[in-house]
C-alpha cells in the first residue's frame, strides 16, 4: 500500500493521546508514590516521577521499537531522515532524552540560577543546607551546588547583569517552542522540537479517498497567523525592555541631580523591604505597597508582580510618589 507523509492534524492527534495517556500514568504513578513514601517525601519528589513515569512510557513503547498508543490511534509510522525504515535505537534514544529528560534538567538549572543569583549569601547558604538536609542525593541538590559554586566566582555587579539574562532565556524558550509550532502548521512535519533534532518523523497509508491538501492549506494559514502574534508580542516584549531601560537611566539621573533623604518619626513604615533601609522616592505598586523607585523597578524586571502580596501587575502602573513623606 502507498505511504505518504502525515499530514498536521494526525500528527496534532497523535501528540494529544499520547499526553492523555502520559497525564493517567503520571497520576497513577504519583498517587501510589504519595501513599506509601507520605506527603512530604512526595512533594519532594514529585518532578522526578513525572519524569521517570514519562521515561517509561516511551522506553515501552518508542525505544523498543513499538507505536506508542498515540501513533497507533491514527495510524502512523515513524521513519528515519530516508523514509525508507524505521528510526535507529540510537535516533530513539535521542529523541527519548530531548523530549523527556532534557526539559527537567534545563528547568531545574534556571530554576537554580535564578535563585542563586536573586537571593543574598545568607539566604543561599540557608536554602543549599535546608536541600542537602531534605535530599542529599537528588539531581537538584547536585546542581545547586555547582550552580553556588560558578555564581560564587561571579562579581555583585556581573551577579545583577545576570539576572534579567536567565529571564531572557526563559521568554527565549518559550518564544522558540511558539516558533516551532508555527513552522510546523506551515511545513507539516516535526511538530516536536526533539522529533527535529533526532531527524524522526512520520508516514501513514493513504487511503483511496484521502484528501490532505485541504488539511495543509487551511494549516498554513494558521501557521501565517501564528507567525504574525508572534512578531506582535515580540515588539511588545521588545519595547517593554526599552521603556524599562529608559526608566532606568531616567531614574539614575534623578537620582544623582536630586537626593531624597526624608527623616520619619517610624523608621520601620518608612523602611523599604527589599533593600532594608530607608525608603528614597517611595513608589507605590497597585496593590498599595510603598518601595524604593531603583528597588521595585529592579524586581520588576525580573517578576512583574507585588514583592509584598504577590499581586501581579505591569510595570507601567507603578506610581512615583512626589513630594510624599
Amino acid at each position: 500500500m502507498p505511504l505518504a507523509p502525515t499530514n498536521q492534524s494526525q500528527l496534532i492527534r497523535s501528540s494529544q493521546k499520547d499526553e492523555y495517556y502520559r497525564t493517567i500514568l503520571r497520576n497513577n504513578a504519583n498517587d501510589a508514590f504519595h501513599t506509601l513514601a507520605g506527603s512530604k517525601t512526595w512533594l519532594d519528589w514529585r518532578k522526578e516521577i513525572e519524569l521517570l513515569s514519562d521515561l517509561a512510557y516511551y522506553v515501552l513503547t518508542t525505544f523498543s521499537g513499538y507505536q506508542t498508543l498515540g501513533e497507533e490511534y491514527v495510524n502512523i509510522v515513524q521513519v528515519d531522515p530516508t523514509k525508507r525504515q524505521i528510526p535507529s535505537q540510537s535516533r530513539r534514544g535521542l529523541f527519548i532524552l530531548c523530549h523527556a529528560f532534557l526539559p527537567y534538567f534545563l528547568d531545574k538549572v534556571l530554576v537554580c540560577l535564578e535563585n542563586e543569583l536573586e537571593g543574598g549569601p545568607e539566604s543561599r547558604g540557608g536554602v543549599s543546607r535546608r536541600q542537602a538536609e531534605s535530599r542529599p542525593w537528588s539531581l537538584e541538590s547536585w546542581l545547586r551546588r555547582w550552580v553556588q559554586r560558578a555564581v560564587g566566582l561571579l562579581s555583585e555587579p556581573q551577579r545583577k547583569a545576570c539576572v534579567p539574562a536567565v529571564f531572557v532565556i526563559q521568554q527565549g524558550l518559550t518564544l522558540l517552542h511558539r516558533l516551532h509550532v508555527a513552522l510546523f502548521y506551515i511545513s507539516g512535519s516535526f511538530y516536536h522540537l526533539s522529533k527535529r533534532a533526532a531527524g524522526i518523523s512520520y508516514l501513514h497509508v493513504v487511503g483511496p479517498s484521502s484528501d490532505d491538501s485541504k488539511i495543509r492549506s487551511s494549516y498554513r494559514l494558521l501557521g501565517a497567523v501564528s507567525l504574525l502574534q508572534l512578531l506582535i508580542t515580540v515588539c511588545l516584549q521588545l519595547n517593554n525592555f526599552r521603556r524599562r531601560q529608559r526608566a532606568r537611566q531616567e531614574w539614575k539621573v534623578y537620582r544623582n541631580l536630586s537626593p531624597q533623604h526624608t527623616k520619619s518619626s517610624s523608621p520601620r513604615s518608612a523602611s523599604c523591604i527589599l533593600c532594608l533601609e530607608e525608603r528614597r522616592h517611595s513608589t507605590s505598586t497597585p496593590c498599595g505597597h510603598l518601595f524604593c523607585w531603583e528597588c521595585i523597578t529592579e524586581w520588576c524586571n525580573t517578576k512583574a508582580e507585588c514583592p509584598m502580596c504577590r499581586e501581579k501587575f505591569q510595570p507601567h502602573r507603578l506610581v512615583y510618589l512626589r513630594n510624599y513623606s
